[in-house]
């Protein structure tokens, strides 16, 4: 970009109940027809599904599969492979004359459609929603059968876990020959004297001849009281998609915010004739962004560090079939740790995703890419060992990208949440797969790959594609920046690719913050995937231009694994089962306004250092179990000026200050049972205190049913184990086991990294005394009855009413 200061001013407009915004919904995710295996002619009309399996959607049936050594290590050990589903729909007479669509919110992957033996779309990418016209081949009033064809054959295709199947909504969707078109609402706004000009464009799509409609779009505020309004009559072109444009004038808008993310609805009505004929309803946000190469990001006017985590969509033991209820969960963690961005790694995620983080107050990098032309490696014999495997998503990149890339900001460009668009990550790793001849130059620096393949696509390529995918962006967005995130900038420079980006993400780069900016001053940077450590933090923090980074990563992933029998990659700052972990309370302490305390402990021994190299470990469990005048290393996580450190009331540990170097106050102590406590002061005053405490035998099962806020039919059960003191028990390796009626059992996630465990039982063993447990009501109304029991401990029934 030639400009100093990018203006992105920007209202936009969540998603609720229905991501099309068009058309009357319907879902269908209930009682399909599944098949592991491909069927020849599997797409016919009339078919004997009865001795298939009966599944609901969202499904991921590679989760539910046994790992192998024999597989791909970059998907978690798991197979692919293909697999039918089919379902029979009775659409209604009294729609003859109506549209009649059908909307997958995900597929993985090379999804193919079928209704009544009729082949409808195809669509490779599994991350994509999208949408097929069944009008012309429906049997109105009679029985519709609906086929679904999902090729996963290539099951090492990614350097993650991906799942396999339709592990998204499924929707029904009849709608007036006249209708919004699919994602066919976006907005941009100006804000000047506090008044904010919203400008509304509503495609309607017209199936039949020429008509005059009238377009009302409403306003209504959080206690639903309408604030703005307007309305437009106009011509929609026979058989065409006509373009409404309308101003919506709002005095004193109330602003999206990370800390305050208020939320209007906005209705758009559309009539003909006086009657109304299509509706939606949305949830919307007016915010204003900005960014600076010197001053770095501003929301609202606010220049403001973005303190952001990487998320993959998997969800442990339910694999990539995850719902919104466990999303927020893990939100709800991440936020009261102090995060306030999200990196969507590295595709399009789960409409509602975006939906949570414009309610819960997130900034959102929305990414669309891991891979271009050319696959990376993946490797399937180990992390980083053997020969790697290069099945992926380039075989239909030239053909699909600039249409999966639209379709990704055409159906997210709603959020208010969203502040950029990613169009790739990593792509330009050295060697891997394209080079360039300054890699082989030894003066560079900070290149670690120092070898030029003659036989790799050259580098220069990845600015003619940067070039295309920004045009692609810039179609159906114009209100955020466009960004990637770059692994081999070094390299990249030398190209075209981040000089046509408004906005350059470095991975793991924070060393050529400084000499980028003095270099190229007109660059925006930031971190867009980052260490752990604390001096990678500094780097954003001490610098003004550097307005974010997003650690690798917020939650653990399955995938991306290490050697056998390893389940995914443990970076994250939560479990798999959403615990915070200690690595979690450390960057409470650096990123939390709230006082906290953290105490962790482990034997201080030599070689007891966090893998991020630090002195001390961000790592420390919160354990007080050792043997008797053994040395503990003893750590404090803390926002706090200074801590003391006590056993059983008793001062063992002096009042010391916080070491800015590490973040961490440290003792050394001899260990003796019972009770240690650490007590954290701000201007010598007593602000928090953290305990640990030294456990006895395990002697109960301690079980909490989370709110259901989301209207589903899972629940999910937090399990603790407890010893004879009724303290939580935090080495416990109990075994659980588990019966359900009223319901069924989804699985039981122990976070444990161990892919050879068996995930499919209905018994496992608890890891740190905690399991959680996912359970799935019959009905809404049913009373479900959840009984757990362990060796030696009283049986627990909880009813879910």
């Amino acid at each position: 970009m030639k400009k100093s200061t990018l203006p992105f001013l920007l209202f936009v407009v969540s998603l609720t109940a229905f991501a099309q915004d068009f058309g009357r919904r319907e879902e269908i995710n209930n009682d399909w027809y599944f098949n592991l295996g491909d069927v020849q002619y599997g797409g016919r009309e009339l078919m004997d599904c009865s001795k298939w399996s009966v599944v609901d959607v969202p499904h991921d049936w590679t989760v539910k599969q046994n790992a192998s050594p024999e597989l791909a290590s970059c998907t978690g050990y798991l197979p692919g492979g293909i697999a039918w589903y089919r379902k029979d729909l009775t659409i209604p007479a009294v729609e003859k004359g109506n549209k009649v669509y059908i909307y997958f919110e995900g597929v993985y992957n090379n999804s193919e459609v079928f209704i009544n033996g009729k082949w409808v779309g195809k669509r490779p990418n599994g991350y994509i929603s999208f949408m097929y016209d069944l009008t012309p081949y429906i049997k109105w009033g009679e029985n519709n059968s609906i086929a679904v064809r999902v090729d996963h054959s290539d099951d090492a295709d990614s350097r993650w876990y991906t799942g396999s199947g339709i592990y998204r909504n499924v929707y029904l969707v009849y709608a007036n020959p006249i209708h919004i078109n699919l994602w066919g609402v976006s907005y941009q706004s100006k804000i000047q004297d506090n008044v904010a000009t919203v400008t509304v464009t509503t495609k309607i799509k017209n199936t039949e001849e020429l008509a005059t409609v009238k377009v009302v779009n409403q306003l209504l505020d959080d206690k639903g009281e309408v604030v703005a309004t307007t309305l437009k009559s106009d011509v929609a072109n026979a058989n065409s998609i006509t373009d409404f444009s309308q101003d919506i004038i709002l005095k004193s808008p109330k602003l999206w915010s990370i800390k305050s993310p208020y939320l209007y609805t906005l209705k758009t009505k559309v009539f003909k004739d006086n009657n109304l004929i299509d509706e939606s309803n949305f949830k919307a946000g007016i915010r204003t962004i900005s960014f600076n190469p010197n001053s770095g990001f501003a929301l609202n006017g606010v220049n403001t560090k973005i303190k952001g985590v990487c998320l993959h969509h998997d969800a442990g033991v339910l694999g990539a079939a995850a719902t919104k209820s466990v999303s927020r969960t893990r939100l709800e963690n991440l936020k009261g740790i102090g995060v306030n961005g999200i990196r969507m790694s590295h595709n399009p995620q789960a409409s509602y995703l975006y939906e949570l983080c414009d309610e819960m107050g997130f900034v959102v990098m929305d990414e669309a890419f891991d891979e271009w032309e050319y696959p990376k490696n993946k490797w399937i014999e180990g992390w980083n060992k053997g020969t790697p495997g290069h099945q992926g998503t380039s075989q239909y990149f030239r053909e699909w990208s600039a249409r999966d890339i639209k379709d990704i900001v055409r159906r997210d460009r709603k959020h208010p949440s969203i502040i950029m668009w990613s169009i790739g990550n990593e792509v330009d790793y050295p060697n891997d797969p394209y080079t360039h001849p300054i890699l082989a130059d030894e003066g560079i620096g900070q290149q670690h790959i120092r070898k030029y393949l003659e036989n790799h696509p050259r580098a220069e390529r990845l600015g003619d594609v940067a070039k295309e995918l920004v045009a692609a962006v810039k179609e159906a967005d114009t209100s955020r920046p466009i960004t990637a995130a770059l692994a081999g900038a070094v390299m990249s420079n030398y190209t075209e690719y981040p000089f046509v980006l408004d906005i350059v993400g470095y991975n793991y780069t924070e060393n050529k913050y400084d000499t980028d900016h003095k270099k190229y001053p007109e660059r925006i940077l930031y971190g867009s995937e980052n260490r752990h450590d604390i001096d990678a933090w500094y780097a954003v923090k001490n610098s003004e231009f550097i307005f974010a980074q997003f650690l690798w990563t917020g939650v653990d992933y399955l995938g991306e694994a290490h050697a056998w029998p390893s389940r995914g990659f443990n970076s994250g700052l939560l479990d798999l089962a959403g615990n915070i972990k200690p690595r979690g309370y450390f960057r409470q302490s650096l990123w939390s306004d709230e006082p906290m305390a953290y105490l962790g402990t482990y034997e201080n021994v030599e070689d007891n250092r966090s893998r991020w190299g630090n002195r001390l470990s961000t790592d420390a469990p919160p354990v007080w179990n050792y043997e008797n005048n053994t040395t503990v290393k003893v750590v404090c996580y803390t926002n706090c000026e200074e801590a003391e450190l006590l056993l059983n009331g008793k001062i063992i540990g002096e009042r010391k200050p916080y070491d800015s170097k590490t973040g961490i106050i440290d003792w050394d102590v001899n260990y003796q049972p019972g009770q240690l406590k650490v007590i954290a002061y701000k201007k010598e005053k007593e602000v928090v205190t953290n305990t640990v405490i030294t456990n006895t035998m395990s002697a109960s099962l301690e079980a909490d049913v989370l709110e259901s806020k989301d209207g589903e039919l899972l629940r999910q059960i937090n399990i603790k184990v407890l010893d004879t003191n009724g303290n939580y028990s935090v080495m416990a390796d109990t075994e659980i086991s588990c019966k359900v009626s009223g319901g069924s059992l989804l699985g039981m996630e122990n976070a444990s990294g161990n892919v050879a465990e068996n995930y499919l039982d209905n018994k496992h063993r608890c890891i740190d005394g905690r399991m959680l447990i996912y359970v799935k009501k019959d009905a809404e109304d049913t009373l479900t009855t959840v009984q757990l029991s362990a060796p030696l401990m009283e049986t627990v029934v909880l009813e879910i009413d």
